[in-house]
């Protein structure tokens, strides 16, 4: 598998409220089938935000060393990694793996 179909593989993603204190609450939020991939915030677009950014720097870190990242299902067909990493600000560290450069559609 290649690092396009990898960074498209849908990962389980597992959310739960926690309370920190009394009525103070964050989201927390995880890739469980990857290792490390937890996030957590209170606002939750921003908790996304930063797990998708973990999922992708886990994948790619585990690609660069010549380990294989958990593969537990078929990657999509219609996701767009290259968008994802530019969203995210890794465009710099993604695109030249996928053989574009950094700002360039996929």
């Amino acid at each position: 598998m290649n690092l396009r179909e990898l960074l498209s593989i849908p990962y389980l993603l597992e959310a739960e409220a926690v309370e920190t204190e009394p009525g103070q609450w964050l989201v927390r939020l995880s890739y469980p089938e990857l290792p490390g991939c937890i996030s957590e915030g209170v606002v939750i677009e921003d908790a996304l935000k930063e797990l998708e950014r973990r999922r992708i720097e886990t994948i790619v870190g585990l690609v660069e060393t010549g380990r294989a990242p958990p593969v537990p299902r078929k990657p999509l067909a219609a996701a767009d990694p290259l968008w994802t990493a530019n969203d995210l600000g890794l465009s710099g560290r993604v695109a030249p793996l996928l053989g574009c450069t950094p700002g360039q559609d996929a």
